[in-house]
């Protein structure tokens, strides 16, 4: 989507000024991994307007393959308002009814989209958006298999997408099909019924899922595997918008997966990416580099290791 963020403290409903950004889950952790140095494609569509160009080029800019979205003509791109806010709930606007994004269908993804990938990245809210996006999620997760690609997946629920009935029924079966699951303590409540580590346990019994991280309300993280678990506590950094931190987090956990880390490091790298983030409005503005990840990293951690079993 287009974002349009309101300067900083302001409410939206008094808000003059807007500075333009792109949003979207998927979009924001394609764009992180890229940051980060890993080859990097999204499929997605947007409408034949100059937003969709605009977030079009933004992925380029940021090295994201966008060869596989389409271009709507008949449809627009997808909107986004929004404050900023360190100490009071975000106003969140969401323009996306009939949206290019919206009219996404199984017939739209692609074999060739997938072709030397190692993981595939979903979240909750494309499904969410319409009957054909929820049949094509379950297409590209498919393709997935078929291609022997690992599937991380998401929920990121948004209430304004709809009840907690409606996300148990469309996100919850798609918990069962990930390898890696990364869910809010409450999300996983909401989609299952059951406490969080109860539903994490029996995904790891009962499911394709190899690891369930779960982002506790506290924002420290949990891995739990089949055999073990740890817990990374959060870093401690000035807030200036908590917007994006979920992605962020989720860019930096993968990226240090694809890279061979263990489960203790990469949830360390998952958190230094959210509290880069959150330190900087919009929801892509601090995502940072390899470089700058290893350096903000090293400060973090320096005398100890915030990662215990």
């Amino acid at each position: 989507m287009l974002l349009l963020l309101a300067e900083p403290g302001i409410p939206l409903d008094r808000a003059v000024h807007f500075r333009r950004s792109v949003a979207g889950a998927e979009s924001n952790v394609a764009a992180g991994l890229a940051r980060l140095g890993h080859p990097t494609r999204w499929i997605g569509r947007v409408g034949a307007d100059p937003a969709g160009e605009a977030v079009l080029r933004e992925l380029r800019a940021d090295g994201v393959d966008v060869t596989f979205a389409e271009v709507d003509e008949h449809a627009p791109t997808g909107l986004l308002l929004r404050d900023s806010h360190p100490a009071r709930a975000i106003d969140v606007q969401y323009y996306r009814a009939g949206s290019a994004a919206s009219r996404m269908a199984p017939e739209h993804l692609r074999r060739e989209a997938l072709e030397g990938a190692g993981l595939v990245h979903l979240s909750g809210i494309t499904p969410m958006l319409s009957p054909t996006a929820a049949e094509a999620t379950v297409r590209l997760i498919e393709l997935a298999r078929a291609a022997g690609v690992t599937v991380s997946f998401d929920p990121n629920v948004r209430r304004k997408l709809g009840g907690p009935e409606q996300w148990a029924g469309t996100v919850g079966p798609l918990l069962r099909e990930a390898d890696v699951v990364l869910a809010g303590e409450e999300e996983l409540e909401l989609l299952t019924a059951r406490p969080a580590d109860e539903a994490a346990a029996e995904l790891l019994d009962a499911g394709r899922a190899r690891t369930i991280v779960i982002k506790r309300t506290d924002h420290s993280a949990t891995a739990v595997t089949g055999g073990a678990r740890w817990t990374q506590r959060p870093f401690e950094v000035p807030l200036a918008d908590p917007v994006g931190a979920g992605d962020a987090f989720a860019a930096g956990y993968l990226s240090g997966r694809l890279r061979g880390l263990s489960e203790p490091e990469a949830l360390a790298e998952g958190a230094c990416v959210a509290a880069l983030v959150v330190q900087a409005p919009a929801d892509t503005d601090g995502l940072p580099t390899a470089a700058a990840r290893d350096r903000a990293l090293a400060a973090f951690t320096e005398g100890g290791d915030s990662v215990h079993r």
